[in-house]
């Protein structure tokens, strides 16, 4: 027996297209970040407080969560509260308490002290590779979990890994087009 991994599955044609389409919007994010410096990468230069390396660190960060959750299900997914908290205190910004998910959420929008691009970039690379994965063995891209308990989310709903896979190109896409606007407003360049 020897210590190598078996080579992945031949993909069929769907997987094929999204999977590329996927790639094809993580360039065009991660394009808008070439040349940049740490400091102009965590720079927002907007009046909103996204910043090139925050989309990237978002989109990574979002991309992990819903593979997981086609990896593993709801579980992957947890929306719980802290105690005495409510979804209305929650949602009126008068929660005396945060849960950890939505502090993670709102860290994932910008770099944090001690947080580098190349840093950044190379987890965006791993969550990448690990979504090809995760999207190669699947049996089916038709398997579905229920949604996690959360207000956004209608009872008993379900998503399978394709509308989960072309949720993530789409977010992917238009967080693109959000860090081709940051990145014009911070030098002037454009990455197309």
């Amino acid at each position: 027996m020897t210590g190598t991994t078996p080579p992945r599955p031949a993909l069929d044609d769907e997987r094929t297209d999204l999977l590329a389409a996927l790639a094809a919007a993580r360039a065009s994010l991660t394009a808008t970040t070439r040349g940049l410096t740490d400091e102009q990468a965590g720079t927002a230069p907007t009046v909103s407080t996204l910043s090139p390396g925050g989309l990237v660190k978002h989109v990574a960060s979002i991309e992990e969560g819903w593979l997981r959750f086609v990896a593993e299900g709801p579980s992957a997914m947890n929306y719980d509260l802290p105690d005495g908290v409510t979804w209305a205190d929650f949602a009126a910004g008068t929660a005396r308490e945060l849960p950890r998910w939505a502090i993670d959420h709102r860290d994932n929008f910008r770099m944090l002290p001690g947080e580098t691009l190349a840093g950044i970039l190379k987890r965006y690379e791993e969550v990448a590779a690990r979504s090809e994965e995760i999207i190669a063995t699947l049996p089916d891209l038709s398997v579905t979990h229920p949604l996690p308990r959360a207000p956004w989310h209608e009872p008993g709903e379900r998503r399978s890994a394709r509308r989960v896979l072309t949720h993530v190109i789409a977010e992917t896409a238009q967080h693109a087009g959000h860090a081709d606007i940051l990145r014009e407003s911070l030098d002037g360049r454009k990455s197309t």
